[in-house]
């Protein structure tokens, strides 16, 4: 049974308001396909990896991208590139 996006954003939001830390930072979050996106700023790179743990501890969700901004954090992608088929490779 899929887990309707709405229904997976408000576990993820609930869950990050029950994390005291989690908490503190004000993050956007939104879910396509049970595919979670954060976004935001966090005071350290720990932080940023806490929140992305939580969303993904959810049951039903299939994967978070993890756009928050930190320090010492890799920067935020601005394109995703999700393998979908493996691609063929040519003969020279």
């Amino acid at each position: 049974m899929t887990i309707p996006d709405e229904t997976l954003r408000a576990l993820v939001l609930e869950a990050l308001a029950s994390n005291r830390d989690a908490a503190a930072l004000d993050l956007r979050v939104g879910v396509l396909n049970a595919v979670v996106h954060l976004g935001g700023e966090a005071p350290s790179a720990g932080l940023r990896d806490q929140a992305e743990a939580i969303a993904a501890a959810i049951a039903g969700v299939r994967g978070v991208v993890n756009r928050i901004e930190a320090p010492g954090a890799p920067s935020p992608a601005r394109t995703i590139h999700i393998p979908l088929a493996e691609q063929e490779r040519e003969e020279p």
